[in-house]
């Protein structure tokens, strides 16, 4: 049967109409993936390819196993100023100041859940590196860290990267959450994810993956097909101020949740990103708590969604919970 779930940290409803999904037994289309060759990869040798200076890299001597490059079409530009605020006629503006890199790892095939877990932490640690550098230029105020896995998701590239973009503002839908956050911790001075993350623990029906340190589940009100959310078990609300044994976990959590999905989803490509509290006065967001989200997909939002805002989701949390742990056969997704 249908049900409208209401998200308890945005407040915004979600359509969960299982109906509309075939059976778990038809599986879902296996991934059509090719690697592109490695004689035309930009990523392949950075100084051939004009992608020099490095503005990071790990490690800091020899052979360079990830490496931060300037993205050489960016969304904002790098100056040596910050944006200033415009106004022309009734709009307002800010210029497109800030910063697009791009984080690189030297293999030409093996995506985040095909790294070794001491990878998949240098590569995190690289990230909070680049977030403390932008935290002090004075200019940025968020930086969106994310992944395109897949032409499905928006890679035009074959080589696995991860893109960084600091920004003059925060995104509106990272201040709704903040916003949502705080009127909870205000109400019942406790923090949503983590009255969240207690009650999925003791329901245990969501839940994809855990340890000591950190914490998988498919949100109760999850607004697409197999939606994943990866969070520390721990309270901290800024992702480059996480210690490395905690985000060592998260990586481990997120890596198991990518491998499950290769398996018992057959490989869809997915977005995954960074939710976390802006750059300034980290004492500001306690409220906050830093998370990984993650987007097989699996479905095309439509004229519905579009024009409402309002998601449907044709695959139940539990449901999908326990295909991705493996209890049950994936399910086919019509999009209709």
């Amino acid at each position: 049967m249908s049900e409208l779930r209401q998200d308890l940290v945005s407040g915004d409803w979600i359509i969960m109409a299982s109906e509309r999904a075939k059976r778990p037994h038809d599986l879902l289309r296996k991934a059509k993936r090719a690697p592109s060759p490695k004689r035309t990869c930009p990523f392949e040798d950075l100084e051939k390819s004009g992608n020099v200076p490095l503005r990071a890299r790990y490690p800091a001597k020899g052979k360079w196993q990830i490496a931060v490059i300037r993205n050489r079409y960016p969304a904002v530009r790098a100056e040596d100023r910050c944006a200033m605020g415009m106004r022309q006629g009734p709009y307002s503006y800010i210029e497109g100041i800030g910063h697009h890199d791009l984080v690189i790892t030297r293999s030409h095939t093996k995506n985040f859940a095909s790294l070794s877990l001491s990878e998949a932490v240098s590569l995190l640690e690289l990230i909070q590196r680049m977030y403390r550098r932008f935290a002090n230029d004075g200019c940025s105020r968020y930086v969106s860290a994310f992944a395109n896995w897949g032409s499905m998701a928006g890679a035009s590239v074959y080589h696995p990267h991860y893109q960084l973009l600091a920004l003059p503002i925060v995104p509106p839908d990272v201040a709704h959450s903040l916003e949502g956050s705080k009127s909870y911790f205000t109400k019942h001075h406790a923090c949503v994810h983590c009255d969240m993350l207690r009650f999925e623990h003791e329901a245990g029906t969501r839940i994809i993956e855990e340890n000591a340190l950190a914490l998988a589940v498919t949100p109760f009100v999850s607004r697409q097909p197999f939606e994943v959310r990866v969070y520390p078990a721990s309270h901290p609300p800024s992702f480059e101020a996480t210690p490395r044994r905690v985000l060592r976990e998260v990586a481990r959590a997120l890596q198991s949740v990518l491998r499950r999905m290769k398996r018992f989803l057959y490989d869809p490509d997915y977005n995954f990103f960074i939710h976390t509290a802006p750059l300034e006065n980290g004492a500001r967001y306690r409220h906050y708590h830093w998370h990984i989200e993650v987007f097989p997909k699996v479905s095309i939002p439509a004229g519905f969604e579009l024009s409402t805002g309002v998601d449907i989701n044709a695959v139940m949390p539990e449901e999908a919970a326990a295909i991705l742990r493996g209890e049950r056969k994936g399910a086919r997704i019509r999009n209709v």
